[in-house]
């Protein structure tokens, strides 16, 4: 269990004893509104306003988020109040302050959080303002909700393959593997150069197991259909059977999570991992060899058949806007923040955060960094939201497949029994 999945799951406690002013934990189901008519009161019309951040608690982005407060105050002429709380603990803070009535005005959040705080029913719809903004269309989709926009996109990237060109050279492949079965031989091939080389570092810890989910949907398992869980299929018995395989034959090692995985690569023992666009100014921090973060490559995930769309899972920052005190003007500056092109582009060159907006990309600033720009068009251009986002035990129902994921890896469990129990595992927790 992660210290993120204790926050959520505190949050979420938070939300069922009526916290966040819900009448009961049902209020929290997928049929929960995404905005209701309860606000926090106050001038909706005041130039002064607060904004919610994480970032403003973290030694790197802070002077990066502070210099764009600082220019809107000047602009404006007017005050912004900012608090910030750690990000393993903003989601149980954001939802203690945002029931007691707390927090106004912008919010930044993790995408992943988008479904939770919704369904508070506190948040304004921002589908008249976001055309301004022309964002992309997979941005726009990081910030929607039961078919509303209630957040603008501030950075929107995916969790994608990333490879140590180096090591494909040294194993005389030459092009990346496009299907399953290519990935394989490629695999096999990295074995074959010996001194401990873990060809491909995935997940194998409960912690972040959940990077199976796209492997399940590049076999064909639509995870979700509805409110129909599709996990216990054939399509994902094949993807955790292929899994299994490749931790038998040490393709992928025990006992692997993301932190595992990047001091792996950034040690020249791995030639594959799963990362975040972010992971690369990790590996340039952490590798001796200072060359490492030149070699790294972006590589779209093979596909079950030649023609198949490649899978990836959406990740990114939404600019959310609580109803209330300061609404008018904090939507503007969270538009401002999230398309303005040179607020958009000062921040990329600081935090290297992709924009989100057409303009944004086509930036010669951003269109300089071919890493950033081979990342976008090979895994963001296909990249999708976890369909269990919308679900308030979206982190139980990761650790309850996660875990039958590793039990078939360890060998007490078949991949057929286990992905019929996580599928029931998974059933129960929706229904809850």
């Amino acid at each position: 269990m992660t210290r993120f999945d204790l926050s959520r799951r505190s949050a979420l406690r938070m939300f069922s004893l009526g916290a966040l002013g819900v009448a009961s934990s049902g209020a929290l189901s997928a049929c929960a509104p995404s905005s209701g008519s309860n606000s926090n009161g106050g001038d909706t019309g005041a130039k002064d306003f607060h904004f919610t951040s994480w970032s403003m608690n973290e030694e790197a982005a802070r002077p990066a988020v502070q210099k764009i407060v600082s220019n809107w105050e000047k602009l404006k002429s007017t005050s912004i109040k900012t608090t910030s709380y750690p990000y393993n603990e903003y989601l149980s803070q954001l939802a203690v302050k945002l029931g007691g009535g707390q927090v106004t005005g912008a919010v930044q959040l993790d995408i992943a959080w988008l479904g939770t705080i919704a369904q508070t029913g506190k948040l304004a719809d921002l589908g008249t303002k976001a055309p301004e903004g022309h964002y992309t269309d997979v941005a726009l989709e990081s910030g929607t909700y039961n078919g509303k926009q209630l957040g603008l996109p501030w950075t929107t990237g995916s969790i994608g393959l990333v490879a140590n060109g180096k090591l494909l050279e040294q194993a005389g492949i030459t092009k990346h593997p496009t299907t399953t079965e290519e990935f394989e031989s490629a695999l096999r091939e990295l074995k074959a150069l010996g001194g401990g080389l873990v060809p491909y570092a995935a997940a194998t810890k409960v912690a972040q197991l959940k990077d199976i989910f796209p492997w399940m949907q590049t076999f064909g398992c639509t995870l979700l259909e509805g409110n129909r869980v599709t996990i216990g299929d054939d399509a994902s018995i094949d993807a955790v059977t292929w899994y299994k395989r490749l931790y038998d034959e040490r393709l992928i090692s025990a006992d692997v999570d993301r932190f595992d995985a990047r001091a792996l690569f950034a040690q020249g023992r791995a030639a594959f991992y799963d990362d975040a666009l972010v992971g690369k100014g990790v590996i340039a921090a952490q590798a001796k060899d200072k060359k490492l973060a030149d070699a790294m490559q972006p590589v779209a995930r093979p596909v079950l058949q030649k023609g198949d769309i490649p899978r990836a899972l959406l990740w990114g920052q939404v600019i959310v806007i609580v109803r209330g005190h300061g609404q008018d003007a904090a939507t503007e500056f969270a538009l401002h923040t999230t398309s303005d092109r040179k607020t958009v582009t000062d921040y990329f060159e600081q935090l290297a955060l992709p924009p989100t907006t057409t303009e944004g990309l086509e930036d010669p600033k951003v269109q300089g960094d071919t890493f950033t720009t081979g990342w976008t068009d090979k895994i963001t251009g296909t990249a999708t939201s976890s369909p269990f986002w919308r679900f308030a035990k979206n982190s139980q129902i990761e650790e309850a497949v996660a875990k039958q994921v590793q039990a078939v890896l360890v060998g007490s469990a078949t991949p057929k029994n286990a992905m019929r129990e996580a599928g029931q595992a998974v059933k129960d927790l929706i229904q809850d």
